[in-house]
C-alpha cells in the first residue's frame, strides 16, 4: 500500500472556524479558539497520521486588511503558508452573509495553481436550500477542485474531508512520528493557552493589544513552574487585566493552570504578571521578541 503525505493550508477571513476545524480534524486542541476575531496570530500545524497517510494541516491567521505591523505579519505568514502547501482549503461561514473579507481571501488564492477546496463551514446552522443559495449567489464553483460542506464544531463530514484530501497528496515519506500531533515547543503552547484565557475573560479593548511571553519554565519532581508576562499597550489595559482586588488576573491564572495541568499531565505552579509596553504591535523589536516577526528580517 502506498503512503501519502503533505501539507494543507486552512485559509479564510478571521473567525470562520479555521482553528475549530483544525482541532476537530486532529482530535486534539492544537489551536486556541475564542469568539474574538484574529485570535490566531501564527501558522499552527496539526498533524493527522493514519495507516496510509500523514496530513499536516496548517491553521493560518485570518486574512484581512492590516492596520498595524503585527497585523501585516499575521497576513504575511498566512500567505507564506499558502505558498508552501500541497492543498489550499478556503473556509467560509455559511451561517453569515458572504462578506468583503471572504471576497478578499478568495481573490488572493483564485489564480494559484494548486488543488483548492472550498470548505463551507457551520452547515448545521442552515438548511440545504440555504446552502445551495449561498453557493450559487456567491461562489464561482469552477475555481475549486472540491466543495465540501462541514460543521467543524459538530464534526460533521470531517471523515469525508480527510479521505478527499488524501486523493490530492503526493506519495511521500512520513514527516513526523506517528504519535506526534503538533511540532511546537512548550513555551509556545503555554503562551497560547494563557493568551486564550485573557481573550475569553476580557472585553473588546484587550484582545488585539495583548501578548504573552513565557519567561521561565522549570521542571521539578511532579511539578512544572511557569512564569509569564501578559503584555499590554496601555496602563488602563493593565488595570483591566489585573481587575478589582486582583480578581481578573487570578481568574486568568486559574483557568490557564487547569488546562496546563491537563495538557502536561503534571501539577503546575503558574506565576503571571502584567507589563505595559507602549504600542508594541508597531515595534519591530518587540514583534521579534514575542515571535511575531522573523528574526532574520
Amino acid at each position: 500500500m502506498s503512503f501519502k503525505a503533505g501539507f494543507v493550508a486552512l485559509v479564510g477571513r478571521p473567525n470562520v472556524g479555521k482553528s475549530t476545524l483544525l482541532n476537530s480534524l486532529v482530535e486534539h486542541k492544537i489551536a486556541i479558539t475564542t469568539p474574538k476575531p484574529q485570535t490566531t496570530r501564527d501558522n499552527i500545524r496539526g498533524i493527522l497520521t493514519t495507516e496510509d497517510a500523514q496530513i499536516i494541516f496548517v491553521d493560518t491567521p485570518g486574512i484581512h486588511k492590516s492596520k498595524q505591523k503585527l497585523s501585516a505579519q499575521m497576513v504575511k505568514r498566512a500567505y507564506e503558508a499558502i505558498s508552501d502547501v500541497d492543498v489550499i482549503m478556503l473556509l467560509v461561514d455559511a451561517s453569515k452573509p458572504f462578506s468583503k473579507g471572504d471576497a478578499l481571501v478568495l481573490d488572493s488564492i483564485k489564480d494559484i495553481n494548486k488543488p483548492k477546496f472550498l470548505i463551507v463551514n457551520k452547515v448545521d446552522k442552515i438548511t440545504k436550500q440555504e446552502l445551495l443559495e449561498y453557493l450559487s449567489n456567491n461562489i464561482d464553483e469552477s475555481l475549486f477542485d472540491e466543495i465540501i460542506p462541514v460543521s467543524a464544531l459538530k464534526e460533521k463530514n470531517l471523515q469525508e474531508l480527510i479521505e478527499t484530501v488524501k486523493q490530492y497528496l503526493p506519495e511521500d515519506v512520513q514527516y513526523y512520528p506517528t504519535d506526534m500531533i503538533s511540532d511546537y515547543p512548550e513555551s509556545f503552547i503555554i503562551s497560547e493557552i494563557v493568551r486564550e484565557k485573557v481573550l475569553l475573560n476580557t472585553e473588546e479593548e484587550i484582545p488585539h493589544s495583548v501578548a504573552v511571553q513565557v519567561e521561565e519554565i522549570t521542571r521539578k519532581p511532579n511539578v512544572l513552574y511557569i512564569r509569564c508576562a501578559i503584555v499590554v499597550e496601555k496602563q488602563s489595559q493593565k488595570g483591566i487585566i489585573i481587575g478589582k482586588n486582583g480578581r481578573m488576573i487570578k481568574k486568568i491564572a486559574s483557568d490557564s493552570r487547569a488546562e496546563l495541568e491537563e495538557r502536561f499531565d503534571s501539577k503546575v505552579y503558574l506565576e503571571t504578571f502584567v507589563r505595559v509596553e507602549d504600542d508594541w504591535r508597531n515595534r519591530q523589536s518587540q514583534l521579534k521578541e514575542f515571535g511575531y516577526w522573523d528574526s532574520n528580517e
